[in-house]
């Protein structure tokens, strides 16, 4: 039997896209200690991260 999946209102932003990465030790220690300071996840904290690149774009 297949399991059912949880019925809900969609979100605005799906997060369907998994991705994986690896750090060193100094990021890991980083991304904890403003993850502690900011009380948010690591998941937080890495889109905000990402989405603070998104001002170095060049527009072409």
């Amino acid at each position: 039997m297949q399991a059912k999946k949880k019925i809900g209102r969609p979100t605005d932003n799906p997060k369907n896209i998994n991705f994986t990465i690896r750090l060193d030790e100094e990021c890991v220690s980083i991304l904890e200690k403003y993850c502690k300071q900011e009380e948010i996840t690591r998941t937080d904290a890495i889109r905000k991260g990402i989405k603070k690149l998104k001002v170095d774009l060049k527009e072409k």
